[in-house]
């Protein structure tokens, strides 16, 4: 069999809540998770990975430029939310894969009511979504994290390169 296109995966709001309904008249366990995927790493790919493991589908709730530039400050997002939506869509592991213009994604966790939220181990202290996800009889699940692994790392490694080069304006902030 074919994998499916990845646009195929990239659904507005409206599509993945029908899809949601659909998952759900099958019985099948909905795996839902949200992040900025900025840089695409390794520590992605393993926590995408686990996150699938834990039922029969995987959304994978993609933050909109507006909402990264927020949380994180320019110049950030390095990469376009039309970008990062296909770079994910394109993980065999990855199911559907919904843009959200939210700070926050509990607005669209409501909307889901994920079987199975999952954030990263690093994250546990706070999972925004988990008293909804809970409250409706889901499980949080907290995922490895691989250490060294995470794209603000990314971008100290290449900006500490550049500087030793001597890069005109490549200074670590």
């Amino acid at each position: 069999m074919l994998p499916r296109p990845p646009q195929s995966k990239i659904l507005s709001r409206e599509a993945m809540r029908r899809e949601r309904e659909r998952l759900r008249a099958e019985g099948r366990v909905f795996v839902f998770t949200n992040g900025c995927f900025d840089i695409l790493h390794a520590g992605h790919v393993d926590y995408l990975a686990f996150a699938r493991r834990q039922g029969a589908a995987l959304a994978v709730g993609l933050n909109s430029d507006r909402s990264v530039r927020e949380l994180k400050g320019p110049p950030r997002p390095l990469m376009p939310q039309d970008d990062r939506a296909r770079l994910l869509a394109a993980l065999e592991v990855v199911d559907y894969v919904v843009v959200f213009d939210e700070l926050h994604v509990e607005a669209l966790i409501r909307e889901l009511l994920p079987d199975v939220l999952v954030k990263g181990e690093d994250r546990g202290d706070w999972v925004c979504g988990r008293e909804i996800v809970e409250g409706d009889g889901g499980r949080v699940v907290l995922a490895p994290v691989m250490p060294g692994r995470s794209t603000t790392g990314i971008l100290q490694r290449i900006q500490n390169a550049l500087a030793a080069e001597g890069t005109p304006g490549a200074a670590a902030p």
